[in-house]
């Protein structure tokens, strides 16, 4: 992916992640981007040098806007929200173990009428980057995305408002 490109996949990526704040504005967003690479400048001057870093920049980019994220619902007593990073372990991407994290995550927003499940990494522990997307890691991570969404469909209450989000 060329920078630009990169640049706009984060922007909409911040977008779509506050739009609760932004009102999918997309000058805010930017706004909201530009802090979070400043945040991460010596990384990004680091990418810029040696672009095998690309990956390392899109972690660490993700993982400051899902905390940023939580600090923004930690200001909303009403709203209940959850991360997961998939890439947290070898095997945390794995079914027994994303039951047992997914479930957790819905044990913790069961309170909350209102609540966000943001998940992130799953794709790069299912199918990592240095090796082929086979048909095997596709159906793989299709079957994850699935399971994750019947799982979370089945144990949230009827009258909760849970937001799945994948990155």
């Amino acid at each position: 992916m060329t920078p630009d490109r990169d640049d706009l996949r984060r922007l909409h990526f911040i977008n779509a992640l506050f739009a609760h704040v932004t009102g999918h504005d997309l000058y805010l967003a930017e706004q909201i981007k530009s802090a979070i690479a400043f945040s991460l400048a010596e990384l990004e001057a680091q990418t810029a040098a040696h672009p095998e870093y690309a990956a390392k920049f899109d972690a660490a980019f993700n993982a400051a806007a899902a905390a940023l994220l939580a600090k923004a619902f930690a200001h909303l007593p009403a709203h209940g929200f959850f991360h997961w990073n998939a890439a947290s372990t070898l095997t945390a991407a794995t079914p027994l173990f994303a039951r047992e994290e997914v479930m957790a995550g819905l044990r913790h927003l069961a309170p909350y009428r209102e609540s966000t499940l943001l998940v992130t990494n799953l794709r790069p522990a299912l199918i990592p980057p240095e090796k082929r997307a086979t048909a095997r890691r596709v159906r793989e991570y299709d079957d994850a995305l699935a399971f994750i969404r019947d799982l979370a469909a089945a144990r949230t209450a009827p009258n909760a408002n849970l937001q799945l989000l994948f990155l």
